[in-house]
């Protein structure tokens, strides 16, 4: 019977040249699962198109404080119309061409707090509440605030609230308002001394209604891709054939009625059996404390 060694097997050392393979760092390839789990690097770059249309948009709010400070007040409010147009652009653009950033949110409440909210105020003040002393300049700023506390709720309420309408009067019809009146007495050659009580109601209630609670439509849900009747096309000719005719009177009366819907809406819903509360007593959801 064959007698086998009892002598266990010894490891041979490592060369010195194996030592130092294996003190080196193992390289792993990524796979997918790497890519997932980490973030990718935030893309600091802002986009052109968008912004270019934003940046036009404040250089109108500009343009109209400098003309309000050199008594040209129908230059000043047609800026305000003409800030509107962009700020409803902008938004649009961004969304068509795919370049909507945070930046570019944020970049646009900013210049809407100088063309719907600082603007306005200035322009009414110089145009017609100067003379009626401390009265005149709160007046202004309770419009100026009301717009900045609009602009900040519709930021914070912006994904818990019906997207068909906007909570509260919208600065830039807010700033129609105002502009509009101011353009319709510049054109009738009015002073706004002779109207400024007016100015003042007009100015208060704009500033008061941007900051209630009373539902505005916000045009939000019409499909522009879908379909019309060939009538349709015919209306919109016949309200830019309007506008044309006499813009100061046509823009004014337009944005009265709207500036005087949400309460209607309000009053729709009360007679439905869905009161809307005037003034915002809760908190919404998801609102900061």
């Amino acid at each position: 019977m064959p007698i086998f060694s009892q002598r266990k097997n010894k490891a041979k050392p490592l060369s010195a040249k194996s030592l130092r393979l294996a003190r080196q760092p193992v390289r792993r390839t990524p796979t997918d699962d790497d890519s997932r789990a980490v973030p990718p690097a935030r893309s600091r770059g802002i986009y052109l198109l968008p912004n270019a249309f934003t940046t036009a948009a404040l250089f109108c709010g500009f343009y109209a404080i400098v003309m309000a400070m050199n008594s040209q007040y129908q230059h000043a409010a047609i800026a305000i119309f003409a800030a509107m147009v962009l700020d409803a652009t902008d938004g649009r653009v961004a969304r068509l061409t795919n370049t909507q950033s945070e930046f570019g949110a944020q970049y646009d409440s900013l210049s809407d707090m100088v063309s719907f909210g600082a603007a306005p105020a200035l322009i009414v003040y110089e145009w017609a509440l100067r003379g009626m002393g401390k009265l005149g300049w709160l007046a202004a700023f309770v419009y100026c605030a009301g717009a900045a506390l609009r602009l900040a709720r519709f930021n914070t309420n912006i994904g818990v609230v019906d997207k068909r309408f906007f909570q509260g009067l919208p600065s830039p019809a807010a700033a129609a308002l105002v502009a509009g009146f101011i353009w319709l007495m510049d054109d009738l050659r009015i002073a706004g001394a002779n109207f400024s009580w007016l100015a003042w109601v007009i100015t208060v209630y704009a500033g008061l209604t941007m900051v209630t609670n009373v539902p505005f439509y916000s045009f939000k849900d019409v499909n522009f891709k879908k379909s019309v009747p060939f009538i349709a096309i015919f209306l919109i000719v016949l309200v830019f054939v309007a506008i044309s005719s006499d813009p100061p009177k046509v823009l004014f009366g337009l944005f009265v009625i709207y500036g005087l819907s949400g309460y209607g809406v309000a009053l729709w819903y009360w007679v439905k059996g869905r009161p809307v509360s005037i003034v915002q007593t809760r908190s919404e959801p998801g609102e900061g404390k």
